[in-house]
């Protein structure tokens, strides 16, 4: 009976707990949006995070009329010191950017595609690359078109894809997520790609956002704010 009871165990007991291992991993949300260079750059750190990525395309300028902000190639010293900073520091990580030839551009198309080609990692990266690689223009559609035909997606397609852009990006918003890239792993947002190693860190041992001097600065007052006049 007792060798019995050690083979039930064995057998019935530990795929039961595999699955609870299973249930109790956190997922990996990733907002993003193509317009983006910090998402690009995002991209390519994506392995060095230990657990599967879910890829969510959002419409950053549907987070920023959200919350009411200006991205930040609407502050012209902004915009000067982004794309140099994403210049400097995709060299610095080694990987591949060259600016398109204007920027910011539309990037509903872009969006829209990859969700008809559901949002699958290599599509993504396919688009990225087409956008961040080539330096010329993001919004030209003859070109856009030659990417619809690689990826084999029909551009008469794309405007089914307009509720799921919505809904995504509406998720987003809801999640706390405000600028791209941003993370979301078990309700905890991390923003930006220079986030990737504080996502890391939860994802190793969530007492990394989870403690007592975090819950601190999360409900500090406010002592002064700007006036609206």
């Amino acid at each position: 009976m007792r060798a019995s009871a050690r083979e039930w165990i064995t057998v019935q007991t530990f795929p039961f707990f595999s699955i609870l291992t299973v249930m109790a991993t956190p997922s990996v949300d990733w907002y993003f949006d193509f317009v983006s260079p910090y998402s690009y750059i995002a991209l390519h750190r994506l392995g060095e995070l230990s657990h599967p990525v879910t890829y969510k395309p959002v419409l950053f300028a549907g987070l920023l009329n959200h919350w009411g902000q200006k991205g930040p190639a609407e502050i012209p010293a902004k915009r000067r010191w982004t794309y140099r900073w994403c210049t400097w520091w995709a060299r610095e990580l080694g990987v591949p950017l060259r600016f398109p030839a204007a920027h910011p551009f539309n990037p509903l198309p872009h969006l829209r595609l990859a969700l008809a080609c559901g949002s699958r990692p290599e599509a993504v990266k396919r688009i990225f690359e087409w956008v961040w690689m080539s330096g010329e223009h993001a919004d030209d559609p003859a070109r856009f078109g030659a990417l619809c035909s690689e990826l084999k997606v029909d551009p008469a397609r794309l405007s089914e894809m307009k509720d799921a852009l919505r809904m995504n990006t509406e998720e987003a918003a809801a999640r706390g997520v405000f600028g791209v890239p941003s993370f979301v792993i078990d309700g905890e947002m991390f923003w930006g790609a220079d986030a990737v190693d504080f996502a890391k860190a939860f994802l190793t041992n969530p007492s990394a956002v989870r403690n007592d001097e975090m819950r601190r600065v999360d409900s500090l007052p406010v002592a002064a704010s700007r006036s609206s006049k």
